[in-house]
């Protein structure tokens, strides 16, 4: 039976030395669950948004026209190219369409075909918040889809509104959405009524674009 056995019959078993390399393997093995408790992995494709409301702009990849995205808060403070943070609000980028939408790398042109402008809310107003669209320049000559999605982003993300609406002429502008936001964060109410920001901002000097 001694062939059977564990251990070999030229070494005496020692019942301290085995139970002392099983604690270790014990050991061993608590530190490594304690290294996977503190370096937890990390969640894949998960971004952590600092923002009550985002509000974007999209319209099809690649097209040439230049679209923009105009943000009003309820006490009046407007986003738009001209003015990019007003309030609590911030405009990310102005997208031009095909105007600023590659770079030259070691002499070759990058181009991306991505159309979108992003407005984030940081900080809750109560009140009602008026989202327009503008065709700024149309060089295609062929009316637009433009898609605006307005996300409740705090405590977890919900979508308050998502449509798309047709641009066909320079200085097309519509009104996509407005909602009105309680003390709470929760939207109470949203809306289409038509409403020009466009000429609440006249007074203000446009930029070259």
């Amino acid at each position: 039976m001694d062939s059977f056995g564990n251990y070999p019959r030229d070494r005496p078993f020692d019942p301290f030395s085995v139970m002392l390399f099983k604690a270790l393997q014990v050991v061993a093995f608590l530190f490594f669950i304690a290294l996977l408790a503190m370096n937890p992995e990390a969640k894949s494709g998960k971004i952590d948004t600092k923002a009550e409301f985002i509000i974007s702009m999209t319209w099809p990849d690649s097209h040439p026209d230049d679209i923009d995205l105009y943000a009003e808060d309820p006490v009046g403070n407007i986003v738009w190219y001209h003015v990019r943070e007003s309030g609590f609000m911030v405009l990310d980028r102005d997208d031009r369409g095909g105007l600023n939408n590659s770079i030259v790398v070691n002499g070759k042109r990058l181009s991306s075909p991505i159309r979108q402008e992003t407005v984030s809310i940081r900080g809750i107003i109560s009140g009602e918040y008026t989202v327009n669209v503008n065709h700024y320049l149309a060089t295609s000559g062929m009316p637009v889809p433009v898609s605006v999605k307005v996300e409740k982003v705090n405590p977890t993300v919900e979508v308050v509104h998502y449509d798309t609406l047709t641009l066909d002429h320079t200085g097309h502008e519509r009104t996509a959405v407005r909602f009105r936001i309680a003390d709470s964060g929760n939207v109470l109410d949203v809306n289409r009524r038509e409403k020009s920001l466009i000429q609440l901002t006249r007074s203000v000097r446009r930029s070259t674009k």
